[in-house]
């Protein structure tokens, strides 16, 4: 197989001297790491990263992109790299055997940001995540310090820090044993976490028994970027089989076995190439192409009743396991470090008490909940689990052969922001508002301001107040800017789409508190200072 190219895949040896000390030990270098070690550093927030490998991943492995994922991405500046490279899409198309059942377009206003989806391979997602990491400690300190060929192997935790034993596999002491100790342990260390392990903790769920050979191929072609689905094709009959396109004319296919063959057996290239090949003659991919990675997957519901333990916190595939099946994987990992950047840099700085990291954990356990309900419903419909459920798929695709309105239930319902339903940090409406689109907890939606940027790009670091339908003044700003909060307006902005936060029209006078993570707080009719200084408090922040 050959190795993917684009991403640097050179070894990064380190030649420092191995830290001692550090606020934040980030345990695991991929793309959730990296990009916690950016976020925090956009704070000022130094953190050391351990990963095992010597670089960044092989294979694609996850590879769709959300707009919330590219958000994230873009508040430490790693979204156009990203996006100029990936393949942006907003829908797909299903087939049973070989007839259309399904086409959908996902939400999308040509006027927004970024497209719903972008497929890219997790190698380039890592590179550009620990460039913008990178850039941040060549710019204003030594803020990341990522350690490839490092393992952790033992956590010890203590009342106000943890002591974490790294396994040094670099240079002329490799097996050396360094300690490391960390006010903060964050654990992205995967679905075989050694954190988890270290602290006794175990993975809570179910696991399903259906399985998917991963491959990577590259091959030309001019097929337009959507996810394709087949149920039963006539190239494999019986099997279920999705293909996505990616930067560099590779192919990422996808495609389930049966329940008696032997996993080890299904992945040696003699019994992947000719499925491989066959699907291809179907479709009318004829151009030459070759085998770049395989592996296997089977689709888990699993998580962490808790993602706080003391002073461990845990993001990812460490705290959860969702199916790929909607592709809330990658995306539901970066959603973790964007909630819990913010709110250990204000731990860590003293504006709030360590108590506001049990938001995180609250929150992001909800939204893995949320995630392994949608992934489930999704899981038994591409691998059923029962012979029952597989007779339910048959009869919904052969009635979409002939009843456009049961396609909807073909729907593999994509990955979207979850919302913090009962999170400690949202304030009560006390007004009446003309839909929930930006109730508190929910993610703001985004829009141009007055000033031209998108409201998006001003999340990220500090809390955001949304000014609609009056002067900057009648606020007295001064009083929220001193709390490190950004005032905008949105005066006039035709396209700031009232409507989208519950407002009837542009005369309507109103205040938006978006907290750094792009969800709202709090939401009022008219100019409330003080409502949302008091709202801040909340965070535990001194007002």
């Amino acid at each position: 197989m050959n190795l993917p190219t684009g991403a640097s895949m050179t070894n990064h040896v380190n030649k420092t001297t191995f830290p001692t000390q550090t606020p934040v030990l980030i345990a695991g270098g991929g793309p959730v790491g990296l990009t916690l070690a950016a976020l925090l550093a956009s704070h000022g927030i130094r953190s050391v990263v351990i990963e095992n490998d010597p670089s960044y991943c092989t294979g694609s492995r996850a590879i769709c992109m959300s707009r919330r994922s590219q958000e994230i991405l873009g508040w430490v500046g790693a979204d156009k790299p990203l996006v100029d490279k990936g393949l942006s899409w907003v829908g797909g198309r299903s087939y049973y055997r070989d007839t259309e059942v399904l086409h959908f377009q996902m939400p999308h206003d040509p006027a927004q940001r970024f497209a719903p989806m972008v497929n890219i391979q997790q190698y380039f997602a890592e590179q550009y995540a620990h460039e913008a990491a990178l850039r941040y400690r060549d710019n204003f300190g030594d803020l990341v310090d990522v350690r490839w060929n490092c393992t952790v192997t033992a956590v010890r935790q203590q009342t106000d820090f943890n002591e974490v034993d790294v396994v040094d596999a670099n240079g002329d002491d490799s097996g050396q044993t360094h300690t490391i100790r960390a006010d903060w342990l964050v654990a992205c260390d995967g679905g075989r976490s050694t954190v988890r392990e270290q602290l006794g903790l175990q993975l809570q769920g179910m696991q399903y028994d259906g399985k998917y050979v991963i491959v990577d191929i590259r091959q030309k072609t001019q097929r337009e970027v959507e996810r394709l689905a087949w149920f039963d094709p006539p190239s494999n009959p019986g099997s279920t089989i999705l293909m996505h396109r990616q930067p560099e004319d590779v192919w990422r296919i996808d495609y389930q076995i049966r329940d008696d063959e032997d996993p080890i057996d299904a992945i040696k290239p003699e019994n992947v190439l000719p499925r491989v090949q066959s699907h291809l003659s179907m479709i009318g991919e004829n151009e030459p192409w070759e085998a770049l990675w395989i592996s296997i997957y089977n689709a888990k519901c699993l998580s962490l009743e808790k993602y706080r333990h003391q002073r461990v916190l845990f993001a990812g595939d460490a705290a959860h396991l969702v199916p790929i099946f909607g592709v809330r994987g990658l995306n539901s990992g970066l959603d973790d470090v964007g909630n819990l950047a913010w709110k250990l840099a204000r731990v860590i700085q003293g504006t709030s008490p360590d108590s506001l990291l049990d938001t995180y954990s609250t929150e992001r356990v909800h939204a893995a909940h949320e995630n392994m309900a949608y992934g489930a419903k999704s899981t038994e419909f591409m691998a059923p689990p029962t012979f029952a459920f597989k007779l339910m798929r048959e009869a919904t695709l052969k009635l979409a052969l002939i009843d456009a309105k049961v396609r909807s239930l073909i729907n593999p319902r994509q990955s979207t922001p979850i919302q913090y339903v009962g999170s400690a940090l949202n304030v009560a409406d006390v007004d009446t508002w003309t839909n929930d689109l930006a109730a508190p907890g929910m993610p703001a939606p985004d829009m141009l301001l007055d000033d031209g940027s998108y409201l998006s790009q001003q999340f990220g670091k500090g809390f955001v107040c949304i000014v609609f339908g009056t002067n900057l003044e009648a606020l007295k700003p001064a009083d929220l800017e001193r709390h490190g909060i950004k005032i905008y307006s949105c005066i006039g902005n035709e396209y700031a789409s009232y409507s989208h936060f519950g407002l009837l029209n542009s005369n309507e006078t109103a205040l938006i508190l978006i907290r750094p993570d792009g969800y709202v707080m709090g939401r009022w009719k008219g100019i409330h200072t003080a409502a949302v200084l008091a709202a801040m408090q909340q965070t535990g922040a001194t007002v």
